[in-house]
């Protein structure tokens, strides 16, 4: 049985992926779970955040938001039974890929999958809904009638959040990077107060937000990165598309909230004061931070299931490319880890 693995060059840094014959399962005990995956998802894995925890190892398992049939359950195991249908995200130090036809999982990192939704949309959408939950919920808040920002809307997980938000009673503002992009946005129109187009760098987000709220500026930002530095000293595509940080700061309205992405974000004493005389606040959008604390397990477990609700319901409408096989995935991770998929990538058993 062959599994999905990648390996990190010691040199440059440089990842490859490789299919390794991965071992027969052990025998199925205490809080663990024997599941046949069907579908798996493709998401870029943040190999500095595994150096951080300490998590290297000579190939590592690829392929976390998993669906499948439970096949057998340990002796511990009480919220599931063989045939269930379950859906959920493998743990950062799990030893299984989800990239394999058979897999061990703790029962508390699954939820059952609804029988109205397919294999492919519960593992193509799980991720992203835990991330638009972390960041509308937990860090900003989000209530009837909050204006919101959310920047390059067309995105697997900008489409999520644009739909969560907008179930939540949100004025919605998308940007969108490219004519396909926009498009892609106003097929959404219901859900969008206003898509701005930044795909010319010509378009001022902040005075375009500032306009659409009547001067007060938006309650919550949820960026896709920022510019820290001029145009000048900034690579050319991020400098043409992404938002200068001082520009975020400059349309946050009173008391709003800036969910970043940028995890290298770095303000001056200027910039901080602009946010204290508005009381605004920032926060950093991790969405690993459910696999890193056991504290917030019941929490974590309750947003998978209302996810899977929400997906269920047509609430969420994920955007999901063509499924492909197991065989496509090395080639689909290389696509996926340099950042240059649109539509979340889901691989099919």
């Amino acid at each position: 049985m062959k599994g999905l693995y990648f390996q990190q060059s010691s040199t440059n840094g440089e990842i490859t992926f490789v299919f390794q014959e991965k071992e027969n399962l052990p025998i199925t005990e205490d809080n663990f779970v024997k599941l046949q995956v069907k579908a798996c998802a493709l998401s870029q894995i943040n190999t500095k955040l595994l150096a951080e925890m300490k998590m290297e190892k000579d190939f590592f398992p690829v392929g976390r938001e998993v669906a499948g049939i439970v096949l057998d359950v340990g002796t511990k195991v009480s919220f599931f039974q063989p045939d269930d249908e379950v859906v959920g995200i493998l743990p950062l130090d799990s030893e299984d890929p989800g990239l394999c036809e058979v897999i061990r999982v703790h029962e508390h990192y699954l939820v059952h999958k609804p029988e109205k939704v397919t294999w492919t949309e519960a593992a193509g959408a799980i991720r992203d809904g835990v991330r638009a939950y972390t960041a509308l919920h937990y860090l900003s808040h989000l209530s009837p009638g909050k204006s919101v920002l959310i920047m390059d809307g067309a995105s697997a997980f900008g489409t999520i959040a644009i739909q969560l938000a907008h179930h939540r009673g949100a004025k919605v503002i998308s940007t969108a990077y490219s004519l396909e992009d926009k498009q892609c946005l106003e097929r959404l129109r219901s859900s969008i107060a206003r898509v701005i187009d930044v795909s010319n760098g010509k378009v001022d987000v902040a005075e375009s937000c500032l306009e659409e709220t009547g001067g007060l500026g938006v309650d919550i930002v949820l960026d896709a990165g920022v510019r820290l530095y001029s145009k000048d000293d900034e690579p050319a595509i991020k400098s043409q598309l992404l938002p200068h940080k001082h520009d975020i700061i400059m349309l946050l309205g009173v008391g709003g909230h800036w969910i970043t992405r940028e995890e290298s974000l770095q303000l001056d004493p200027p910039d901080s004061h602009c946010l204290f005389l508005k009381g605004a606040t920032v926060a950093f959008l991790n969405d690993e931070i459910w696999n890193l604390s056991n504290v917030q397990q019941g929490k974590y477990l309750c947003i998978l299931k209302d996810v899977m609700e929400k997906l269920s319901a047509g609430v969420f409408r994920p955007q999901l490319d063509e499924p492909i096989p197991l065989y496509e995935a090395k080639v689909s991770m290389e696509v996926v880890q340099k950042n240059q998929g649109r539509k979340k990538q889901v691989v099919q058993f």
